[in-house]
């Protein structure tokens, strides 16, 4: 497959996750009306969204080695639809809790094969240009996202909302049927146990691996954390309508868009590991914007400015860091690629499953996104400090296709 199909399937699988996130965020104060129930339990469907997309990737990503991209992705994508449809169709708060963690394991497929397929084909400059690529078209769905749920909500109600997301999983489905081809061999011997905990033992004791996630897991987790802190802040506290919700979230997708989009640009220049830095920074600036929310009162501009700043930072953050995660691990892609995704949303089920203990949201916010947006730099000060990496630790699987590199960047990146 091409580099840009590559890159258009890998956004389309990616932003499954936070598709189903957004689309569903500004209906959560009238789940709570409706089911005539507490924030906290709402907050449930979140949270339990979140456990298992993060903890299903540890398995679709190596079933996805052994017995194909392709089928195990329809497979996922199965049991996503189905659960949409069981959360239209929820009777009861409890009923709804489990669909959505349902849909959170079926959606867990995409972030584990969109990185799986790019590191089975490409390495180098090429995989961190796919990576931006796909972070340009996945700042669309989550834009446009909040927005749509906002506007359907008055006009149809909470349960349309689902419907939507059951088509779009049809429509994956579809896609990954006729446009997606195989890109390992079958094998299911690579479906050992033993084998499968001394990948994950191996990968979890690797400094190199450990510190590029954790820095995609501070910038990145940041935004699935916030999801848990937005809708109540800007609803409640600040006191938007839920539509107004929707549209205000332009500013965090929108931020993190135009940032992708300077990003494509600049990388031609400057390759994607010097554009880490400049990023990191402006992570930081937005970390400090969103702490003043512990000394000031929010508004519209002094909550959503310093989300957009951070926003923006990420963009620069995600291509490199994630093409260095996965560059050593072509003979477990899948594996490699499913750990990422579970530091990245693990991380913002843990802070916002704090957050959601503490009680004040917007305290929680103003204490915990600032400690992510430090563990991302500190990770990446720990990163720098590593070797360089030999090239025959760039070797892809003998089980995919032969991965292609225009340039091997992170192999010696320039420090």
């Amino acid at each position: 497959m091409s580099e840009r199909r590559v890159g258009y399937l890998g956004a389309l699988l990616v932003a499954i996750g936070p598709v189903s996130m957004a689309l569903y965020t500004p209906a959560m104060t009238e789940l709570v009306r409706h089911f005539e129930s507490s924030e906290s339990v709402v907050k449930l469907t979140l949270t339990l969204y979140f456990g298992g997309f993060a903890f299903a990737q540890l398995i679709a990503g190596p079933l996805s080695d052994a017995l194909g991209r392709r089928p195990v992705t329809i497979a996922f994508m199965l049991l996503y639809c189905a659960a949409s449809v069981l959360a239209m169709l929820a009777p009861s708060v409890e009923v709804l809790i489990l669909a959505r963690f349902a849909q959170g394991v079926g959606a867990s497929v995409g972030v584990a094969i969109s990185r799986a397929l790019v590191r089975d084909l490409f390495t180098g400059e090429q995989s961190s240009r796919i990576m931006n690529l796909i972070g340009i078209i996945l700042a669309l769905g989550p834009a446009l996202s909040p927005t749509i749920g906002g506007l359907m909500l008055p006009v149809f109600g909470w349960r349309s909302i689902f419907v939507l997301m059951a088509a779009i999983g049809i429509f994956v489905i579809g896609v990954t049927i006729f446009a997606m081809k195989e890109t390992v061999v079958r094998d299911p011997s690579r479906l050992n146990i033993r084998a499968l905990a001394g990948s994950y033992r191996m990968l979890l004791t690797n400094i190199r691996f450990l510190t590029a996630a954790f820095v995609i897991g501070g910038a990145l987790g940041a935004i699935y954390a916030q999801a848990t802190f937005l809708p109540f802040i800007l609803m409640q506290d600040v006191g938007l309508s839920p539509s107004q919700f929707g549209l205000s979230m332009l500013a965090q997708s929108g931020a993190f868009f135009l940032g992708s989009l300077l990003v494509r640009r600049l990388m031609t220049t400057y390759g994607s590991e010097r554009l880490v830095l400049p990023g990191l920074v402006f992570i930081a600036a937005g970390s400090a914007g969103v702490a003043t929310l512990l000394i000031w009162p929010p508004s519209f501009l002094h909550v959503m400015l310093p989300v957009a700043v951070y926003s923006f930072g990420i963009a620069f953050v995600m291509p490199a860091m994630s093409t260095a995660a996965l560059a050593p691990f072509g003979k477990m892609a899948g594996a490699a690629s499913s750990l990422l995704g579970f530091i990245q949303m693990g991380s913002g089920l843990v802070v916002g499953s704090i957050g959601a203990l503490i009680g004040d949201t917007l305290f929680a916010m103003g204490l915990l996104i600032p400690v992510m947006g430090t563990v991302a730099c500190v990770c990446y000060a720990l990163y720098r400090r590593l070797p360089p990496l030999e090239p025959e630790q760039l070797a892809p699987d003998p089980a995919s296709g032969p991965a292609v590199s225009a340039e091997p960047a992170l192999a010696a990146p320039d420090r």
